[in-house]
């Protein structure tokens, strides 16, 4: 309940008008989760509880769930019905007739106790092309009960941009009165544009997730929809001072729902803005416009020069005077970095994947980093069966001077090295309490090597403000998991 608390005032903060925030009807923990919300200060956000229409054989004013809309005293309400044909005759088991009833019954009623009201057309584009009439019937029937907006769902996520955009045409000029919404599904990996072309259309209320979480292949998301409607058509969505807070948002809520943004996530990822080919890299320091469609500042994201075997000297020197503005570009620190670069990569490394561990050699190099501790020893021991705890790392080593000797259990090899380390170091260095480990990946390199081949080693962590990777390599997978940890480690600590 915390976390969706979290998430509200996230949402809030960056200027989102609407939060759907739950079915108070589900399950005691969704009802419970109004009442608290009752307390949480919005500036700009107004809170929505989700519903259906009424049952089919029951007056909204007895529909238990229609009750619970009540309860839970939110201004807004949304509630789903059907709006194709075959779904009210086959899935609901009903009549036409009556499926009409329920939503008009159901958007009176809430109305009728002061809530604004969304309905949602559940199924419409698909109903619209099989029963154009009746889909229509289903929109009147809501707007003749008093929904402020009728939000127009493309449930299967199968319908293309150009059809929707006649079809929201269609409902705009039949309705002129009437507020229309537009909530796409991903399944086609189309909801982004399908949302577009609706407000285009004539759609001004857009539902999605931040994120693009959701039923199967996911909601339309977000984060790439304000951005395309604020900076690119010029469309109002939210305050102009917030969508620099875009990304950071988009890692906040990610970090409360413990997962990772895809790198290649347009306008928030990691990658969005990040340059690797030589010629691509030669342009944008140029011309920042030739491969760049925005600003990456805008969104709140950067720029980055991936530094690799293609990327050219260029690149580095980038990199490196982002760290250090006033680095003279004819330092001899300059040749000794490119050299590293070039033998780490021989031996397997690849710093496109892992910037943090990049940030660290150049730092080592121009500015010179005392390491953080020293290691005497460290031993694992991995056991059968992995029932609880399948691993022990113990780990001896010194911070100025101080010995210090720890042991921990983890699910697996890594997992108690990570474990045992942090558990060392946090006495020195309490911001590690904050760091966990969100990702790992470990690449053969050469399989006709077999057991004997060298590995790759990825691993992300992340604090409450964001995530780094760091790499290691060597024939050892234990050994390449070590030199990537510390190096996380290390990164943390010069962050803080």
């Amino acid at each position: 309940m915390q976390d969706k608390a979290n998430i509200t005032k996230a949402l809030d903060r960056i200027g989102i008008a609407i939060i759907e925030a739950g079915n108070p009807s589900a399950n005691q923990k969704e009802a419970d989760f109004f009442q608290s919300a009752q307390k949480i200060p919005l500036t700009h956000a107004q809170l929505c509880a989700f519903g259906s229409t009424r049952r089919k054989d029951v007056r909204a004013d007895e529909d238990a769930a229609c009750l619970a809309l009540l309860t839970a005293n939110t201004p807004w309400v949304s509630i789903f019905g059907k709006s194709c044909d075959y779904q009210v005759t086959d899935v609901l088991k009903t009549t036409l007739e009556n499926n009409l009833l329920m939503i008009e019954d159901t958007c009176a009623f809430l109305k009728s106790h002061g809530r604004r009201v969304i309905f949602d057309a559940e199924h419409f584009f698909d109903g619209y092309l099989e029963n154009p009439d009746y889909a229509l019937a289903c929109v009147a029937a809501a707007v003749s009960g008093g929904a402020d907006v009728v939000c127009l769902c493309d449930t299967n996520g199968g319908s293309f941009p150009e059809d929707v955009e006649k079809t929201v045409q269609h409902v705009c000029a039949a309705f002129p009165r009437a507020e229309f919404g537009i909530h796409a599904h991903n399944d086609s990996d189309l909801a982004v544009a399908v949302t577009l072309s609706a407000v285009r259309a004539g759609a001004t209320h857009i539902q999605g997730t931040f994120l693009g979480f959701g039923e199967r292949c996911g909601n339309a998301s977000l984060c790439s929809i304000i951005p395309n409607l604020q900076l690119k058509l010029g469309y109002s969505c939210i305050p102009d001072e917030s969508m620099k807070l875009l990304s950071s948002t988009a890692r906040e809520i990610a970090e409360i729902a413990n997962i990772s943004v895809r790198k290649n996530t347009p306008f928030i990822g990691a990658s969005a803005f990040a340059h690797k080919a030589g010629m691509h890299t030669d342009a944008v320091l140029k011309v920042r416009r030739s491969f760049e469609h925005i600003t990456p500042e805008s969104v709140g994201n950067h720029r980055r020069f991936l530094v690799s075997d293609i990327a050219g000297k260029a690149a580095l020197l980038e990199r490196i005077l982002k760290i250090f503005p006033d680095f003279d570009k004819n330092s001899p620190a300059l040749g000794r970095i490119i050299q590293i670069i070039k033998e780490k990569e021989y031996r397997g490394y690849q710093f496109e994947g892992a910037d943090s561990s990049m940030e660290l050699i150049i730092r080592r190099e121009i500015n010179g980093i005392e390491p953080f501790f020293d290691l005497i020893s460290y031993k694992v021991l991995d056991e059968l069966p992995y029932d609880t705890g399948s691993a022990t790392a113990t780990i001896k080593l010194t911070v100025g001077g101080k010995l210090k000797i720890t042991a921990a259990d983890g699910d697996g090899p890594v997992n108690a090295l990570d474990k045992s380390l942090r558990e060392a170091l946090t006495e020195f260095y309490p911001c590690l309490h904050e760091v966990h480990l969100i990702d790992y990946k470990v690449r053969v390199m050469e399989p006709k090597n077999a057991t004997a081949a060298q590995v790759r080693v990825l691993i992300t962590s992340a604090d409450a403000e964001s995530e780094w990777t760091t790499i290691g390599v060597a024939n050892d997978i234990i050994e390449a998991s070590w030199i990537a940890l510390v190096d996380s480690i290390a990164y943390k600590l010069l962050k803080s």
